[in-house]
């Protein structure tokens, strides 16, 4: 049984010296200085000894969160992680709650944080990738509130919005036009506001989109090639699945940073592997760094803040609004201090009116050039976003 293409291992964990080599793997990073490991799919290393058939679905439940994952990263932590002071980040492939909580347990004897991906699915119709779809937030909200409760004090979230498996987030739950600025800041903001370690990709930082790829020869990953030869030979018209790959190929967060508007992005003298964002003359980070309101400012001031403010650390999480599809409101508190965030999911202005509340406030965050210093009734602008402190 092997998982992934040939080109990837897939190793035999059930052999004592398969372990016993991969911890030597991680001693050699430990001596070179580095201070963390990210583990591939790694709750897909304990398999079902039988290799049953699977005829009722695709056969991940005989490989995922196997009968002895938990057994194994245990002994990795034991002889390796805890005694070379190795931060942690598993990523899991179809996982749970209840695996994570044991995963990530605060107590530390496996990992030390833990990816999960169903967030990233709620454009996912019926479960079908490659269907375009706009995304479900009623959904995405339940999926963040059930993983931000059900973790809290229990275990410890990994937050992200991006990797090289997903599209651009902007492209993806915002805007690529007049309002890419503020709904970059305002994902930005929603996440940096919840518990857990976040996680920035290249050129998230910059608000860099989809690079608008429009023939199938522009693509490199083999995910998107097979899926459209394959689908091109069931009939379906070409242009409608380079529709799709615009919006969904993993390809989308492949392209070079883009550093710069000089040639290649300023990413290479040399010819890239794959194209340019069309709009790095534009999107860059030597752009981004001369203009004060920039995305890239944003983030800075948010990593400041979660230093700054320990209610980001350990406050609980409370969801306010959790049935509305245009607005993101939630509550966290932590000795006796509560912060609220507020964000508008939509291109449209959308009224907020969010009750009594009472003390002194203290506005620390926002996406547009002003903002209200104290929660009230207001008319939120496209993507706008606002933090406010209450100690």
């Amino acid at each position: 049984m092997h998982l992934f293409a040939p080109e990837q291992a897939d190793l035999n964990w059930e052999n004592p010296a398969v372990r016993a080599e991969l911890k030597k793997v991680c001693e050699f990073w430990a001596d070179r200085g580095v201070d963390g490991l990210r583990l591939d799919v790694v709750n897909l290393i304990s398999k079902d000894p039988r290799f049953p058939e699977d005829l009722d679905g695709d056969g991940r439940r005989f490989y995922t969160d196997g009968p002895r994952a938990h057994e194994f990263l245990h002994e990795m932590n034991r002889d390796v992680f805890t005694p070379r002071g190795l931060m942690t980040v598993g990523e899991m492939s179809s996982t749970s709650l209840e695996h994570c909580q044991r995963y990530a347990a605060l107590t530390g004897s496996e990992l030390s944080m833990t990816f999960n991906f169903h967030h990233l699915k709620v454009d996912y119709p019926g479960g079908e990738k490659w269907t375009l779809a706009k995304p479900d937030f009623v959904a995405l909200k339940t999926l963040f509130r059930h993983w931000q409760q059900g973790m809290h004090n229990v275990a410890w979230n990994a937050l992200f919005w991006c990797n090289h498996d997903q599209p651009r987030i902007v492209s993806r739950f915002g805007d690529e036009g007049e309002y890419r600025v503020p709904a970059a800041k305002m994902l930005a903001m929603v996440l940096h506001g919840m518990q857990g370690t976040p996680y920035i990709y290249q050129g998230e930082e910059i608000g860099m989109t989809n690079p608008h790829f429009t023939r199938i020869t522009d693509y490199r990953d083999v995910e998107s090639l097979n899926m459209f030869a394959e689908l091109r030979n069931d009939g379906r018209d070409a242009d409608e699945l380079l529709a799709i790959l615009a919006s969904k190929s993993r390809d989308n967060s492949r392209t070079p940073m883009q550093w710069s508007n000089g040639d290649n992005a300023g990413f290479t003298a040399g010819e890239p592997w794959i194209g340019l964002g069309d709009n790095y003359q534009q999107i860059n980070v030597e752009a981004a760094l001369a203009d004060d309101s920039s995305v890239f400012y944003t983030y800075q001031k948010l990593i400041a803040l979660r230093k700054q403010e320990a209610i980001l650390t350990w406050g609980n999480y409370q969801d306010l609004l959790p049935n509305s599809p245009v607005l993101w409101c939630y509550r966290r508190e932590w000795k006796g201090q509560t912060l609220l965030v507020i964000a508008n999911l939509s291109r449209e202005i959308q009224p907020w009116q969010p009750g009594k509340m009472r003390g002194n406030w203290q506005l620390v965050m926002h996406n547009y050039e002003e903002a209200s210093p104290q929660p009230c009734a207001m008319t939120l602008r496209p993507f706008e976003a606002v933090w406010w402190l209450q100690k």
